[in-house]
C-alpha cells in the first residue's frame, strides 16, 4: 500500500512539473518565439501573461466543476488536452494558433493541480499530509525552474520545434504512467457546488485568501526583477546571474523537503515565524545588495524560504476549509497568480520611481501585511472556537 501510494505521488509530482513547464518553459524561449513568428518580444510575452492570467481566472471555478467526477478520469482528460496543445504549438506557423493552443490548457491547469494536491494529501494518514503535498511541491519547483534553462538551451541547440517537442515528451510521459499506474478514483462523497462555494461565507477563508496574496507577492514582487537587481545592483555577468537563479531554483526544492517536516511538526508556528524570518533576510538584502558573497549566501536562503513558502500558503488555505479540497486548492491557485501580479506590479513601481535596489520593499511591506492577516486569523479562529464551547 505504502509503495503505491509513493509511486502516486510520484506520478502526480511528474504530472504538475510537465504542466508547469508547459507554463514557465516559455520565458526561456520568447526570443526565439518573438523571432521564429514574427512577432514583438512583448507580444511573444502573451503567452505567459494570458496563460498566468487564464490560471487566476479559473482557479476556484474549474476544480469546482471537475469536483464530482472520477479522479483517474479527469486527469487523463486534463493530461490529454496538454498534450494535444502541445502538439498544435509543435507544428503551428500562426502565433495566434499558438496561443490559442496555449489558452485552452491554461483553463484545465488548476483542475490537475488542485487534484494533485487534494490526491496526495488523502493518500497518506491526516498528519503525513502536508510531506505528501510538499513532494508534489518540488514538481511546481522544478517546472518553474528546470523547464526554462532546459528549453532554451533545447532552442539554441537544435530548434524552436525541438523544445516544444520537450514539453509534449512529459506530459505524454504523465499520461501514459497514469492510465498504466494510478487506480480509479471515484469520489466518495459528492458534494454539492453550494456547499463547497459557501466556504466563501467564513471570515477566515478571505483572511487565508488574502495572505496567500500577499505572501506571494513578498516573494515574486522581489524575484521578477531578480535578474535586473543582480545586473544593475550586484553588477554581475550574464553567466553569474545564470548561476544565482539556479543556485535559488535548487533551494526553492530544498525548501519543499523542509517544508513537508516543518508543517507536520508544527505548522501554526510555522506560519508565524515565516514572515518574520523572511522579513530579516530581505532587510540583509536590501543592505548587502551590492556584494556578490553576501547575495551568492542570501539567494540560497532565499530559495529555501521560497520554497517553504509555496508550501505554508497552501497550507492556509487548506486548513481554512479542509472539507472542500479541491475548491480550496483552485482558490489557492487563484490567490497565488493574483499574488504574483500583484507584486510584480508594485514591484515595477518602486522601480520606476526610487531605482531597482529599493524592490525590497515590496517583499517587506507585503510580508507585514501578511503577518497582520495570519494573526488577526488566527484570533478570529480562537475567538469562534470559544464561542462553539
Amino acid at each position: 500500500m505504502n509503495k503505491r501510494n509513493n509511486l502516486l505521488v510520484f506520478i502526480l509530482t511528474f504530472g504538475v512539473f510537465g504542466i508547469l513547464n508547459t507554463e514557465m518553459g516559455v520565458i526561456g524561449i520568447l526570443p526565439v518565439i518573438a523571432e521564429h513568428f514574427h512577432v514583438s518580444i512583448s507580444k511573444a510575452g502573451w503567452l505567459v501573461s494570458l496563460f498566468a492570467l487564464v490560471v487566476a481566472v479559473s482557479g476556484p471555478t474549474m476544480p469546482l466543476l471537475f469536483s464530482g467526477i472520477n479522479r483517474k478520469k479527469v486527469m487523463l482528460l486534463v493530461l490529454g488536452v496538454f498534450v494535444l496543445g502541445n502538439i498544435v504549438s509543435i507544428f503551428t506557423s500562426n502565433f495566434t494558433i499558438l496561443l490559442i493552443a496555449r489558452i485552452i490548457p491554461a483553463f484545465f491547469h488548476p483542475i490537475y493541480c488542485s487534484l494533485a494536491f487534494s490526491v496526495a494529501a488523502a493518500s497518506v494518514r491526516k498528519e503525513e499530509a502536508p510531506k505528501a503535498v510538499s513532494k508534489v511541491f518540488i514538481g511546481v519547483s522544478a517546472g518553474m525552474v528546470v523547464g526554462v534553462p532546459i528549453a532554451s538551451i533545447t532552442a539554441s541547440a537544435t530548434s524552436l520545434q525541438m523544445a516544444m517537442v520537450f514539453f509534449a515528451i512529459v506530459n505524454v510521459i504523465t499520461f501514459i504512467a497514469t492510465l498504466i499506474f494510478v487506480p480509479s478514483m471515484p469520489v466518495q462523497e459528492r458534494l454539492s457546488y453550494g456547499t463547497q462555494v459557501s466556504v466563501l461565507k467564513k471570515s477566515i477563508t478571505w483572511l487565508s485568501i488574502v495572505t496567500v496574496v500577499l505572501l506571494n507577492s513578498a516573494i515574486f514582487g522581489v524575484y521578477s526583477y531578480f535578474a535586473d537587481y543582480l545586473k544593475t545592483v550586484t553588477n554581475m555577468s550574464s553567466n553569474s546571474i545564470s548561476l544565482m537563479l539556479f543556485l535559488y531554483g535548487g533551494a526553492n526544492i530544498i525548501g519543499n523537503i523542509v517544508a513537508g517536516k516543518l508543517l507536520t511538526k508544527n505548522a501554526n508556528k510555522s506560519v508565524i515565524s515565516y514572515p518574520l524570518i523572511l522579513g530579516a533576510v530581505y532587510i540583509i538584502f536590501f543592505f548587502t545588495g551590492q556584494f556578490t558573497l553576501p547575495m551568492a549566501i542570501i539567494t540560497f536562503i532565499w530559495g529555501i524560504l521560497a520554497g517553504i513558502g509555496g508550501n505554508i500558503t497552501q497550507y492556509w488555505i487548506m486548513s481554512a476549509a479542509p472539507k472542500t479540497p479541491d475548491f480550496a486548492n483552485g482558490l489557492f491557485l487563484t490567490s497565488a497568480n493574483l499574488g504574483t501580479t500583484f507584486g510584480a506590479a508594485v514591484g515595477g513601481l518602486f522601480i520606476s520611481e526610487m531605482g531597482t535596489q529599493y524592490v525590497v520593499l515590496v517583499g517587506i511591506l507585503s510580508l507585514i501585511l501578511g503577518l497582520l492577516t495570519i494573526l488577526l486569523r488566527n484570533y478570529m479562529y480562537s475567538y469562534t472556537k470559544e464561542l462553539s464551547t
